[in-house]
Order: structure tokens, then C-alpha cells, then sequence
């Protein structure tokens, strides 16, 4: 049912040339009813999305996650939403990505909190609204009613125009926590791809110098595994090591600027210096070799298997013998690393991988690196830490 609010919200992101895709998990979709029973929301609305169970939110990003209702996996939701829009036809200033995560009352007790996180991504800034309801308070329809105010407050925050409704809707104690993260041009560049590669720190402007040693990952997080690995590295090759963060991803939503924010702000050395760190669009290996000309490049014992692996290459041989022969060709080292896998230490030397590569590869023996670290772990220890 449209509400007076939603026609002058539509109206205002309709004025703001907003291309916009919603996607509602766990609660929420009522702003969607909302919006798209509106007149005029088909110049605004292209899609929407309603991932309720698991499986098809894992499926929207790629695979589980590890919390299904925070600002963290919200954020991820927008994501995916904005770069649908993208998909979708949307210009890159245009594309609005809207999403909620959201645990409300249900048959059997919640023994955590019912908490609704909403985020909406742009290509300028991505922001969030948190919310913890008083719990036991509220019927499911009146909790989801909240869901979907937040929601349209945050579409009306992003295009200029006051809203205000789930202010007239909370109980008191409780309260909106918003963040909002405004990208510099670089990171909207790479997020646009209209660039492929800038800094992500004042230790290294400009292009990527040629055989620089790169650390490429996700460090999500950073943790002394890394560290240790990246000095080894810069022993070996006698240089010191350039980590690489791609925002882009081969199977996932692209990382948003609060993501982007946090994880280039974790690479300071003991000194408090900022260390050299790239941020770039080069999802596959085969994109960082034409970021990073004549590279040398330290990485984990997985990263290497899926480097000559027929899977990683839509399944085909012929193209990963290709592959392998550029990598082989244009790098001028691997240096492999082993790690710990189902209970065991898995020594990179032993790895099955084409002779080619074997020839441009050094292999860290277990007795010079050999530490047992999980990145899952270590989000499951901050996360308890925070009470998530």
C-alpha cells in the first residue's frame, strides 16, 4: 500500500535520477511493497530481491556468511544491489543499491537480539542504519514496519529529502546508529572501472613500479601470519614487499567503502608508518600481471594450486596451460608459502603444479615459515569480542 511519504520519497529519488534495485533478507520487504505500489516508481525502481532463506543469500554473495543480520553483510547486500543496477543498465553515478538485514520476531524465541541493519550504497559514499528493538516489545508485523521505515529513511537520506518515519516508530531507549563513508574519487574510480589500480596510502603514489614484490589477498584480517610471510618474502627477493587489495572479486560483490576503509587502514607498520599498498581491480592473477609488469609475487599454498587449476578456468585445460605459460613467462617469481589445512601442514614443495611453474617458483620450507593462523577464526574471536 503506497503512503503519502513514499510518493514524495519516490518523487525525490526520481528528481535525483536514482536507478535503484532493493533487496529485502530476514525482514523488510515491506518497503519494497511500498515503493513499487507507489506511482511513478517505475522510473525509479529496477529491481527488487527477496533472499529470505540462507541458500539464496549465500548464492547473491558468494558463498556463507559468517553473521546473516549485521551492518557487515547489509552492506555486502547494497553491494550486490548496486552492481546489479550496473548490470542493469544504470549508469555508475545513477545506480543506487538498497538493502536490509534484519532478525524479527519469530515461531520460536530469538536468544540473540532482533536487530535491523540497513545499507545503501552509491557510487559516492556507502552508508548504514543500525537499530536494536527493545526485545519482546512488538508484534512481527509492527517490528517489520520498523524494518521498512529504516529502510526508506535511508533511500530519503541518500537523495537529499527529509523523511523521518521510523522516528515516529521507536520505543524509547532505542536508537539509529548511521555511519557513512564517503569514497575519494580514486576508490569511485575503481569501484566504476574506469581505473584498474591507485594507492590505497601515502607510502606509495602513482603507477605500480615494475618487479616490485606484491602480497597480494583479502586480509580480512591482516594477522602476524601475513607479517611474517611478507618479511620472508622481502628476504628472499631482497626488496620490500607492496601488499595488493583487489575491490573486486571474481565471484562476490565488490568490497564497499566502509570495507575498503577498514582494511587498508590495518596496513601501518611498528613504526606507525603507513606501508605501501594497492588498491586495484585485478579479481584473477592473470589481471595482477598486467598491473604489476615482471612481478614478484608471495602467496599461500591455496592461491598457487588454483593458479594452473582447469577449474579456476572455466574448466577448460587448454586455457589454463595458457595461463600458466603467461604467468610463467611474465613473472618474474612465485614465492609459495604452506599452510595448515584440515589439521595438517600442507609443505608447498609438494604441491602438484606445472613444471613451468615449478621453474619460477621459490618454495618456503616448513622450517622457515610455519604458522598456524585462521583468518575465520580471528572474525569469530572480534566478533565475539564486540558481542555480534
Amino acid at each position: 500500500m503506497a503512503t503519502p511519504e513514499c510518493g514524495s520519497l519516490v518523487a525525490a529519488l526520481e528528481a535525483a535520477g536514482a536507478r535503484l534495485v532493493v533487496v529485502a533478507s530476514g525482514g523488510g520487504a515491506t518497503a519494497i511493497a511500498r515503493l513499487v505500489a507507489t506511482p511513478g516508481a517505475s522510473a525509479v525502481v529496477i529491481e527488487a530481491a527477496v533472499p529470505y532463506a540462507r541458500e539464496a543469500v549465500d548464492r547473491l554473495l558468494g558463498g556463507p556468511q559468517e553473521t546473516y543480520c549485521s551492518a557487515r553483510t547489509a552492506r555486502r547486500l547494497a553491494m550486490a544491489a548496486w552492481q546489479r543496477a550496473r548490470d542493469l543498465g544504470a549508469p555508475a553515478e545513477r545506480a543506487v543499491g538498497a538493502a536490509v538485514s534484519a532478525a524479527l520476531v519469530s515461531r520460536e524465541p530469538k536468544r540473540g537480539e532482533h536487530r535491523v541493519c540497513v545499507a545503501v550504497q552509491t557510487l559516492a559514499a556507502t552508508a548504514t542504519a543500525t537499530l536494536v528493538l527493545e526485545k519482546l516489545a512488538r508484534s512481527r508485523a509492527e517490528e517489520e514496519e520498523v524494518a521498512a521505515a529504516l529502510v526508506l529513511d535511508a533511500l530519503a537520506a541518500e537523495c537529499g529529502h527529509a523523511s523521518g518515519i521510523a522516528a515516529g516508530l521507536l520505543r524509547a531507549g532505542e536508537e539509529v546508529r548511521q555511519e557513512r563513508v564517503e569514497a575519494p574519487a580514486e576508490w569511485r574510480s575503481l569501484v566504476a572501472g574506469t581505473s584498474r589500480v591507485t594507492s590505497g596510502s601515502a607510502a606509495r603514489r602513482g603507477e605500480p613500479r615494475p618487479e616490485a614484490l606484491v602480497f597480494p589477498g583479502s586480509f580480512d584480517p591482516l594477522h602476524e601470519g601475513h607479517r611474517l610471510m611478507a618479511r620472508i618474502a622481502a628476504e628472499i627477493a631482497e626488496r620490500p614487499v607492496e601488499w595488493e587489495l583487489s575491490v573486486t572479486n571474481v565471484d562476490k560483490p565488490a568490497l564497499d567503502y566502509a570495507e575498503i576503509r577498514d582494511r587498508t587502514a590495518q596496513f601501518t607498520g611498528p613504526d606507525g608508518r603507513a606501508e605501501p599498498v594497492w588498491l586495484t581491480r585485478a579479481p584473477t592473477f592473470l589481471e595482477k600481471l598486467a598491473v604489476f609488469p615482471r612481478g614478484t609475487f608471495a602467496m599461500g599454498a591455496d592461491t598457487y594450486e588454483r593458479l594452473g587449476d582447469p577449474r579456476y578456468y572455466g574448466g577448460s585445460a587448454a586455457a589454463a596451460a595458457a595461463a600458466v605459460a603467461t604467468i610463467a613467462r611474465e613473472a618474474r617469481g612465485l614465492i609459495v608459502f604452506g599452510r595448515a589445512q584440515a589439521g595438517e601442514f600442507r609443505e608447498p614443495a609438494r604441491l602438484e603444479a606445472p613444471a613451468a611453474l615449478r621453474d619460477v617458483t621459490y618454495f618456503v620450507s616448513q622450517r622457515e615459515f610455519r604458522l598456524d593462523i585462521s583468518s575465520t577464526d580471528l572474525r569469530r574471536a572480534a566478533r565475539a569480542d564486540r558481542g555480534d
